[in-house]
């Protein structure tokens, strides 16, 4: 069973009292963009094998949303932040990076 520490009531959360959201860090397209941004937004979602970093809504508990890096083959959960965070704190990152040598982001550097 995963257990999030919600970043916004700091309540350990079992996945049960959580609502999954999906992918995040995800870049919206707004009105006047191009039917391929449009599609590309809808459809093309990362299916990682490793560290993945998912929108999580604490349902049963504050109700905010918030982000958590986790591996989705070992579960570890790397940390958890607020999901009005542009890109993942530097601590998560070198956590990250401490346990998955040579792992990268492409957006932490700016890249798409």
């Amino acid at each position: 069973m995963l257990i999030f520490n919600c970043p916004h009531c700091g309540v350990a959360a079992e996945e049960t009292e959580l609502s999954g959201g999906g992918e995040a860090h995800l870049k919206r397209f707004g009105p006047g963009c191009s039917d391929a941004d449009f599609e590309g937004y809808l459809f093309t979602r990362e299916n990682p094998k490793g560290v993945h970093f998912e929108r999580w809504r604490h349902a049963f508990g504050c109700g905010k949303w918030f982000i958590a890096a986790r591996d989705t083959v070992t579960l570890e959960v790397f940390g958890t932040y607020p999901a009005q965070t542009s890109e993942p704190p530097r601590e998560i990152f070198d956590r990250i990076s401490e346990k998955r040598p040579g792992w990268s982001w492409c957006n932490l550097s700016g890249e798409a």
